[in-house]
């Protein structure tokens, strides 16, 4: 089977190398100044990178998805499947399907759940679009861990986005508390009592967190008040922190979402 890729940067890279140990003709195209994995072969255009592929993967920042699908979309035979494992969002991921279609190629957008370093190719992943059975069928061969969302791209995407809105939001309340402890000179105790609270996590905290807030709305309201009001006085900016009181401000009219409930 022979693979195109684009993009050979840090995820790209990494997962092209898995598939070419695999035994897969790679070809990969990038045109930034980045090293070439080993048995990927380097070309100079993308067309050379597409020629006879039986499969695509784009593995490029959000921002040149568009572009890296265009690139070379004459040279892409129509019986290619092209998976985009960009970060973006679904109107980006429908209009990429749109294009595809047009040529007459199955699309795939591909959720990467997890950081590529250390996984390369067994990144756990969601896929999504007309081509999703088809690249699971293939990669979960491979080894990578893919399961099929929907028949419909973005849907992948989606999931990933607002998993985002979590993962990336605990960094930004992590880093912001941390800035704070490192004027309040108690930066080390707050980190051990941060990840002790992580290693302990599980679904039950989850759900007392959120249930907590619909119950004490009002109380956790004047807490994290008082947290903005101690984050100015130590000179840093309570960006983060700012949104949770607007959202606690909010959730007696809007109540909270529904969640599972856990057996006791």
């Amino acid at each position: 089977m022979k693979i195109g890729v684009f993009g050979l940067g840090e995820a790209g890279s990494l997962i092209a190398a898995d598939l070419a140990a695999t035994g897969m003709q790679m070809t990969g195209f990038d045109p930034a100044d980045v090293g070439t994995p080993e048995h990927v072969t380097r070309v100079d255009h993308p067309d050379a990178a597409v020629v006879d592929a039986d499969v695509v993967i784009a593995l490029t920042a959000g921002a040149d998805a568009l572009t890296a699908i265009q690139q070379a979309l004459a040279q892409i035979p129509v019986t290619a499947l092209y998976a985009d494992f960009s970060t973006n969002t679904a109107a980006v991921k429908k209009q990429m399907a749109a294009i595809a279609a047009g040529h007459g190629m199955a699309f795939v957008d591909i959720a990467l759940m997890g950081t590529v370093p250390g996984k390369g190719l067994r990144t756990p992943a969601l896929a999504a679009g007309n081509g999703a059975p088809r690249f699971v069928a293939i990669f979960a061969e491979l080894g990578m861990p893919v399961s099929k969302v929907s028949d419909q791209a973005g849907d992948a995407a989606t999931r990933k986005l607002l998993r985002s809105v979590m993962m990336k939001g605990l960094a930004g309340t992590v880093i912001e508390a941390m800035r704070g402890a490192e004027k309040a000179g108690c930066a080390d105790w707050l980190w051990e009592n941060l990840a002790d609270e992580i290693t302990r996590a599980d679904a039950r905290l989850l759900s007392r967190l959120v249930r907590g807030t619909g119950q004490h709305a009002v109380r956790r309201l004047h807490e994290m008040e008082a947290v903005a009001a101690l984050l100015s006085d130590l000179g840093v900016e309570p960006i983060m922190t700012r949104a949770t009181v607007e959202n606690l401000r909010r959730i007696p009219d809007e109540g909270l979402p529904q969640i599972p409930v856990l057996p006791d």
